[in-house]
């Protein structure tokens, strides 16, 4: 479906698509909870971290042991563009619905694999080479899921309620990191520390295979979008559909693309800083047990889950910038003091601590699943997305390890910190660039309103941005001609 400004009709009521509000919800669910298993795996990888170091890594030192685990974590993120290109082409040719059902299937097979691994001890070299293998299937697959649920939801939404629906994807992120968490901390409890670092550590990651199912079940019973529908219709009306290739798309759509870029750096170093890095701080750099630390995050992460569908539902009244502003600003000026109440050794003053991070999250991840789909039109956007998304994350997915070795390195535990006001500061440059595209339809579909009455409104809002647009455009025609007169009477042979 081409974008309105070249339509050669007015835009009439009988264009505006009507949702299907069950499918829309059934699409929400069957989307997060694929983002659900993938952020289990980081938050159980994250919690295990050290237990994983003395595993695979038996030999080296502690911090060796704990460095080489987070980059077994962050290395796979190289290969997220790979599967970014490889899903992306896919999914613009063939559909979201079928794209997202192979990536749950690959993602959760290579969670569950991790549990098959055997110890070093048992198997050399070869351990960390097959934990590295499944973490780079992990990370292929993962370069499709997250902007085909993005986008998935997106499409499936009401203009008017696309910010509220795609907060509940990372709702699911966020649900996911915390369940994680909670397995491996009950297990820990339940079983022993001695226990859980001989075998209960596998019993998180057996998990992922039956809620991949889950998973896989419930997007298999789920139609494809709207929008990609439309779009297939107008393909298969025109017998020489344009093909718009990569080349293509970073000359057309070049500020989007950076856009895209800066807000994922800005909100995913932020969650893997906070989420992945952090429970690894507590225990090595600032000498907490490890249950101290964690029960803290969880805590801080399951109020998050609160916050972060108002966050979505207030960015359809006011819009998505507003949101990236103070999420970015917040890193800025928060971090440092946020990163001091945390080694206060207080516990206290450390939920404080991450709570201003977990606020400054949740105002980016808030608004993350409904902005970026917006940027792009719907034949390039699954291509467009998950190559920008996942280059994006390649940076971003060294945060855990890269912060690691800089707080090593120079022994400054306010790295994490300093790290985060940077990010922010990319955020703010993100947000003064960023249009705004709340309660407008996605480019390259139709409007999309829960019911008629809906529907009348979005057309009379349509025809007065319409009004408005001419009218600047008239305003300065006149501009234009009045400064024409001024030169022409300048000129003795110009009237």
């Amino acid at each position: 479906m081409r974008p309105f400004k070249r339509r050669k009709k007015p835009l009439q009521i009988d264009d505006i698509a009507i949702v299907d509000y069950e499918k829309t919800k059934k699409a929400i669910k069957a989307a997060a909870l694929g983002n659900a298993i993938e952020w289990f795996d980081f938050g159980v990888y994250g919690y295990v971290a050290y237990v994983l170091g003395k595993v695979f890594f038996p030999h080296s030192s502690p911090s060796v042991q704990m460095i080489a685990a987070l980059a077994t974590f962050s290395i796979p993120f190289i290969f997220r563009p790979l599967g970014g290109l490889f899903f992306g082409r896919l999914g613009d040719k063939y559909g979201r619905q079928k794209v997202l059902a192979m990536t749950i299937i690959i993602m959760s097979v290579s969670t569950f694999g991790i549990g098959l691994i055997p110890s070093f001890d048992s198997i050399g070299i070869w351990a960390p080479i097959l934990l590295l293998i499944v973490k780079i299937a992990q990370g292929f697959s993962v370069g499709g899921e997250y902007a085909g649920a993005a986008i998935f939801v997106a499409e499936y939404s009401p203009d008017r309620k696309r910010g509220f629906m795609g907060s509940w994807l990372d709702f699911g992120s966020i649900l996911g990191f915390v369940v994680g968490a909670g397995v491996v901390s009950a297990i820990s409890v339940s079983i022993g520390e001695a226990a859980f670092m001989e075998w209960g550590w596998r019993i998180p990651f057996y998990l992922a295979l039956p809620l991949g199912m889950i998973g896989l079940y419930l997007r298999h019973s789920l139609d494809e979008t709207p929008a990609f529908q439309a779009h297939s219709e107008d393909q298969a009306a025109n017998k020489k559909p344009e093909k718009i290739g990569f080349k293509q798309i970073i000359t057309q759509y070049r500020r989007s693309l950076l856009v895209c870029v800066g807000l994922v750096i800005c909100t995913n170093v932020t969650y893997y800083m906070l989420l992945t890095y952090l429970p690894s701080y507590f225990s090595h750099n600032l000498g907490y047990s490890e249950d101290h630390g964690v029960l803290i995050i969880i805590a801080v992460m399951i109020g998050m889950l609160f916050v972060q569908p108002v966050v979505g539902l207030l960015s359809d009244k006011i819009g998505r910038r507003p949101f990236v502003f103070i999420g970015s600003i917040a890193l800025v000026l928060f971090s440092y003091p946020a990163f001091k109440l945390l080694d206060s050794n207080n516990i206290g003053l450390i939920f404080l601590g991450l709570l201003i991070l977990a606020l400054s999250l949740n105002m980016l991840i808030g608004v993350m699943a409904s902005t970026l789909p917006a940027l792009f039109p719907t034949e390039i956007r699954y291509s467009a997305l998950a190559i920008a998304f996942n280059i994006s994350v390649v940076i971003a997915g060294l945060t855990p390890t890269l912060t690691a070795a800089l707080v090593e390195t120079t022994h400054d535990i306010m790295v994490p910190a300093y790290y985060l006001m940077i990010c922010g500061v990319f955020g703010i440059i993100t947000a003064f660039y960023l249009k705004e595209t709340a309660n407008l339809p996605l480019k390259g579909a139709k409007p999309m309103a829960v019911d008629t009455e809906e529907a009348e409104e979005l057309l009379v809002q349509y025809h007065d941005n319409l009004e408005q647009k001419i009218e600047l455009i008239d305003q300065q025609i006149d501009a234009l001609q009045s400064k024409r007169e001024h030169l022409a009477k300048q000129h003795p042979d110009i009237e």
